[in-house]
């Protein structure tokens, strides 16, 4: 057991982003200060959506200027915090050079947060923004599985900087947060492991590859039908709510897997179609050949459509239930909520 006092400040990394956004308005709504730490804390642009919520929430929003590969710039920050959550890290699908871009990020700069977690006392808990991927490389691995579901106790051992380096970033960044734990026994670790988050975020103009998805499926890119591609899905609301709980429950501890349903691309494409009739959208499911030939097209490999489309996702989420409290909501109201909310921001072209 270990008591967290909330009346102290908490700190969350890449505060600005679309995960930590929803987090950052639960630590609000709970009366929390937050140390927001931000790349430009002087740009009003990125942080308006934050101080809007600050504005109307009992909590209160401070930023601070820091950088994942810059050595010591959550110092400040962190000066104070019983609880650090640490959200930032890249999410792309393609990018010019894997190691660059996305693994030395992940990697470097979960090191570098935790390097300041071991020099500030006041840190008791640090919650880390994982990822499903860092269990499995590709559906396909699921299949040598126990029962062919993911668990907290796999771990991904297929990805490489050439095939799936997100995945890869993601693995080698949670194992050096608990490479560090193990290190030291003032603080404790608990990661949240989330599969394809969904639904509306606080700035509905933000990039991500969960925004690009429902944009792509709005102006027609989906209209021949959708890839066989099976995902797990998280509200991100939901997933805030995972994070405060990690971070506030006296005996959380561990993984955590939190996914709320095990679902599909046809599916989110059925779902949309039925509440958004007017939108090009096929629910027809797309032969895998035909998918494996417009790969390269679409920015995907070969290898990776071979390895995942068809196959079946499932992942077991009773831990986030039992140990985090966890009621994850309903898909269609995820996706219905998602994509109604970029219509309305203009975003999605309203038809």
């Amino acid at each position: 057991m270990q008591t967290i006092d909330n009346s102290k400040p908490v700190m969350v990394t890449g505060a600005t982003g679309y995960v930590a956004g929803r987090l950052v308005e639960k630590l609000l709504s709970e009366g929390l200060t937050v140390h927001a730490a931000v790349r430009s804390p002087d740009n009003k642009e990125k942080t308006k959506y934050l101080d809007a919520l600050a504005e109307k929430l009992p909590g209160s929003i401070k930023y601070f200027k820091t950088d994942l590969m810059e050595p010591g710039s959550y110092n400040e920050a962190m000066a104070g915090c019983e609880v650090v959550y640490h959200t930032a890290s890249p999410f792309a699908m393609q990018v010019k050079d894997a190691q660059k871009d996305m693994v030395d990020p992940a990697l470097k700069g979960t090191r570098n947060v935790l390097e300041s977690v071991n020099k500030t006392d006041s840190v008791k808990r640090v919650v880390v923004t994982s990822s499903c991927v860092a269990i499995y490389g590709d559906a396909k691995d699921t299949l040598a599985y126990p029962n062919q579901e993911m668990t907290e106790e796999i771990w991904n051992t297929t990805s490489t900087l050439d095939h799936q380096p997100y995945s890869l970033s993601k693995t080698l960044a949670e194992k050096e947060a608990w490479k560090m734990a193990g290190e030291q026994d003032r603080w404790r670790l608990v990661t949240i492991n989330p599969s394809f988050v969904l639904g509306p975020g606080i700035n509905p103009y933000a990039s991500s590859e969960s925004y690009n998805i429902m944009k792509q499926i709005g102006k027609g890119d989906f209209k021949m039908g959708a890839p066989a591609f099976n995902i797990g899905c998280v509200d991100v609301r939901d997933l805030a709510v995972a994070h405060f709980n990690a971070g506030t429950f006296p005996d959380a501890e561990g993984r955590h897997i939190a996914s709320g349903t095990n679902s599909s691309f046809g599916e989110l494409a059925s779902i949309i179609k039925n509440k958004f009739p007017n939108y090009p959208i096929g629910t027809r499911k797309l032969p895998k050949f035909m998918i494996w030939l417009m790969a390269p097209s679409v920015g995907m490999t070969r290898k990776s459509i071979s390895l995942n489309v068809g196959y079946p996702w499932k992942a077991n989420n009773s831990k986030s239930i039992e140990k985090l409290k966890m009621n994850y909501r309903p898909l269609n109201e995820t996706v219905e909520e998602f994509f109604g909310s970029l219509v309305d921001a203009g975003v999605i072209e309203k038809k």
